[in-house]
Parts: C-alpha cells; structure tokens; sequence
C-alpha cells in the first residue's frame, strides 16, 4: 500500500479516488485495489494554521468496507515452497491444473512489502532498485529464461501429433550431431547415449535424439517447433491476475528477420529443438505447458483469486469461474504418452537419483539451461503429481533456480521436498528428514 501519486490520481479521479487516497502498489493490492478500498467516509474536524486538529466534528457520512478476498493460496503449501527453494534466486510455481488455481508462487530475493509506508521509502526504494539480485523482479512471472530441456515435452508432443517420426525409430547418438560440414553440436553426455527411441530419449535427456529429429524432421516445414510452441502456451501472455506478467518469446522465421535482420539456419532449429537459442519463458508458462499435459489438452488461466466475500456476512459474492486459454486439437492418446514418457523420467532416466519422496508417484523432467560462459547453468524441474490421477487431483509444480547461485541441482531437489511435504501433509523440516536430509547437505 502507498499514497496516490498523480499519475495514479489522474487515471483513477473518476472512480473516487481522491489525492489523500492509499492505494494497492502491488500484487493483490493492486490488482484487485477497486473491490478492496470501500467507500471512504466524511468527518469534520476543526485544525489550526498549521493544520494541527484543535476539535474533531461529527462523521457526516460512515465509510463502508471494500470487499473481502479469499485467494487460492494454500499458506502452508506457501511456506513449504519457501523454505525448499531457501535463499537462491529463483522461483516455484504450485499450480491446480484442473482450474489454474495458484497454491503457490514464491520468487526470491524478495523484499518488506511495508517499505512503502515507511518514512524512508524512497531511499529503501532506490536501494532494492540498485540491488543486482533484484528483489523488486517477481521471477515466477516477470523473468524469461530459456526453457532447456524442459521444452523437449513439447517436441515430444509435435513429434507424436505431426507422425513426421516414428516414436519406435531409434536414432544413434555419439555424443554430438554435426550440421553442415563444420558445425558440431554436443549431447549432454559427451560420450554419447547410444540408440534410443523417442521414450528413452526422453528419459535421458539426449540431445542428439532432439538435434536429429527437430532438424530432419520437424524443421523443414517453416516455423511448425513455434507452432507446437504456442500451442502449449509460450509465447503469450497467461492472463494471471496480477500485475507486470511477462510474455516470453517464441522466435520464428518472421521474428528472426524483422528483429534480427537474419534468415533462420539449421542452427536455429537445432538449438531450439533442446530449448535453447532465442527461446524464452516464464516459471509461470511452463507450469501451463505442464497443466495441458494433465488436461489433456487444455490449459485455464492461472489466478490467485478464489472469491470475493462480504466483509460482515463472509457470504460468497462472486466466485472465480475457470477460464479456458488454450485447446490445441491433440490427441488425448498421444498426451497419455507423454504423461507416461514423463514418469519415465523419474524411474529410469535423468531425474531418478534425486526424485526420491515415496509420498506420491510423479513425473517430471529436468532441465538445465545454459548461461553465458560455460559450466554456469540455469537448473529447472517441472512435474505433476499423482502421475496416474485425474487432472482434478494433481498438482503441478515448476521450481526454477538461477545460475546466480552455486549449480547443485536444487531445482529438482526442492521439488521432491514440496512433493514430500504436500502429498505427506509434511513441513519443510519433517518433509526434508524423510527423504533424506545427508542428501540436502543439511
């Protein structure tokens, strides 16, 4: 909360807002601040010169309370999140995906939400402004970063849609895919997986499987990786309500030209076949990627508003209704797949030593970004869970952990504490000694 400033009066005098007023800055507080504010009332009062009150008056007119506001917010869920994610720059999204309720959204560094009425807000301002972690950034929404190899679910998806590839076909991978004559670019495991299929591929990560694939196959046909791309919702903006949501960006040919002045090239589909190159998301975005899967084939706008209350009766006023964003026409055979490919992952593939909670079944994928120099990495986890329940009793949960910090796989650990404590009903300290506090260096 703050006091109006007069651009915020200009564009708020017509709905009784006034120069004295207080007003949401943030969050909740802004979005929703016409529900929450009421209706101010009338006091008379007698003041000196220095406008000092000598008598106060009679009220001429009762103020009348705004709105009451239930969230979606499960605190304990909130608080889980927060101490499994600790002090390192990133965020967690929890996310309902049968309706987009948001049960959890943490983004860290943050800051004192009080700062703003303090006396010295200006300075504490400018300080968090200058601050290079920016804690004034919500990363759950606002920051964009390659989604890695979190984004091979999708070229899963659009290799199963299109048929131009048979999921049984194995492809042989020697630890690098060579473009052109000259142009080499590397598998994770430099020493090469072998022969996969499309399930083991996944299950292990490998780029080679997705080099080959995206490039001889799904790339020849312009732009058809951002079509699938946006069809899982990237690229857009989500429609959360709260403010400052950042879209992320799908590159295609048109964008590479009128952006870049460049033609795409073969490594322009090699690297955005593994999520690498100009693609970029929000945590947010990929909880909705995540949620189609669950769904089926369908994606609801993510909110933070459950209800607006009376203030005197807690009687229901309005109940937030969920609101299709996105129905691509896949098919539910081939989303089952990839549900299954996923639960892959954690069994038998990249995420198996670290996903090790017993509280519920899940599937996930791991995904490491990247970042300027080498062996500096962006570490992401995305997963759903119970893998095999119906969409309206799953949850999804995206924890990405920025480069910034010491590379350690914490993505995919903090997950399995938020998996552990919200299907065992656990906090973080009973969550994080059953599966294995040795493990998490504590």
């Amino acid at each position: 909360m703050g006091r109006i400033n007069s651009y915020e009066y200009q564009m708020l005098a017509s709905k009784g807002y006034n120069l004295q007023s207080w007003i949401g800055k943030q969050g909740v507080e802004k979005q929703y601040d016409l529900q929450l504010k009421g209706k101010e009332g009338i006091r008379r009062r007698t003041v000196d010169f220095r406008e000092q009150t000598v008598t106060e008056g009679e009220i001429l007119k009762e103020p009348e309370r705004g709105q009451d506001l239930v969230l979606t917010i499960d605190a304990d869920i909130q608080k889980l999140c927060e101490r499994s994610l600790g002090e390192r720059s990133g965020s967690v999204v929890v996310l309902k995906p049968s309706s987009g309720e948001i049960l959890a959204m943490v983004s860290w560094p943050w800051y004192d939400n009080n700062f703003i009425t303090d006396k010295n807000s200006v300075s504490i301002y400018r300080e968090y402004q200058s601050n290079p972690r920016y804690p004034l950034l919500n990363r759950a929404i606002q920051s964009r970063y390659a989604p890695a190899s979190t984004f091979k679910i999708i070229m899963s998806t659009a290799i199963l849609e299109t048929g131009v590839f048979d999921p049984e076909e194995r492809v042989y991978c020697p630890g690098y895919k060579r473009i052109g004559r000259s142009e080499y670019f590397h598998c994770h495991n430099r020493s090469g997986h072998g022969s996969l299929c499309l399930r083991e591929a996944l299950a292990e990560s490998c780029n080679v499987y997705y080099f080959t694939v995206g490039y001889e196959s799904l790339g020849p046909e312009p732009d058809l990786i951002a079509r699938y791309a946006r069809d899982f919702g990237l690229g857009s903006l989500s429609g959360i309500d709260l403010p400052g949501e950042k879209a992320g960006l799908v590159p295609d040919r048109e964008w590479m030209q009128s952006v870049r002045d460049q033609l795409w090239v073969g490594g322009d589909t090699v690297n955005m076949s593994i999520g690498q190159g100009n693609l970029l998301v929000t945590p947010l975005q990929l909880a909705n990627a995540i949620a189609l899967i669950c769904n089926r084939g369908t994606i609801y706008q993510p909110h933070v508003l459950k209800s607006f209350n009376d203030p005197q009766s807690g009687k229901v006023l309005e109940s937030h209704t969920p609101l299709v964003i996105s129905q691509p026409d896949f098919e539910k055979d081939n989303l089952d797949e990839i549900a299954r490919y996923m639960r892959g992952v954690i069994t038998d593939g990249t995420a198996r030593v670290v996903i090790n909670t017993k509280a519920v079944e899940a599937a996930g994928k791991t995904g490491t970004a990247e970042v300027g120099s080498k062996n500096r990495w962006h570490s992401w986890f995305v997963c759903f869970a119970p893998w095999d329940a119906p969409a309206e009793e799953q949850v999804v949960i995206v924890v990405m952990v920025e480069a910034a910090n010491e590379w350690e796989w914490w993505a995919a650990k903090a997950a399995n504490v938020i998996l552990q404590g919200i299907f065992a009903d656990q906090d973080y300290d009973e969550a994080i000694s059953r599966v294995g506090r040795w493990y998490y260096g504590g």
